[in-house]
Formats: structure tokens, sequence, C-alpha cells
């Protein structure tokens, strides 16, 4: 669902917006996913690099324990060109 493999061994992420098409053995853009054998594998799964407490109103919940915070947690991965 997240990628797409093609008869020449490379792939298309669709994991964000810049849809990167990778060579075998290479990484995307974020280099946190690699063409692996032409499957896609994501090389950062169980790293954290963030994690923090926010209020429940940022989060797309809709009226759900209004006032109160939810855990956020992040990992490694960019798809930005920030200086």
């Amino acid at each position: 669902m997240l990628y797409e493999s093609s008869s020449t061994g490379k792939t298309k992420c669709r994991v964000c917006e810049r849809r990167c098409t990778i060579d075998r053995g290479k990484t995307g853009f974020c280099k946190a996913r690699m063409n692996i054998e032409g499957r896609l594998h994501v090389l950062t799964y169980g790293d954290i690099s963030s994690m923090s407490n926010n209020p429940i109103e940022k989060k797309p919940f809709f009226h759900f324990w209004p006032g109160s915070v939810a855990l956020t947690v992040g990992s490694y991965g960019c798809n930005f060109t920030c200086p």
C-alpha cells in the first residue's frame, strides 16, 4: 500500500508527497526507507528521535477528553530541505 514495485527492481515510495523512485540498495530522500531486493523497507523502525506530551487539541481527535494530553512519539526521516 505504501510503495509500488516495478519489473526493473525499482520501488516508488508513496509515504509522502515526494514520491521517490528508489533504485535497489538505495534510500529515498528521507533516508528512512530503502529498496532491498525490490521491496521498500523502513530503516528507522523502533527508533525514537523525540517524545513529548502535547495537548489533545493538537491531535486529530474531535472532543476527545478536552484539556488532557497525548503522548507523541516521532522518528527519524525528513522530506524537507531546510538549510
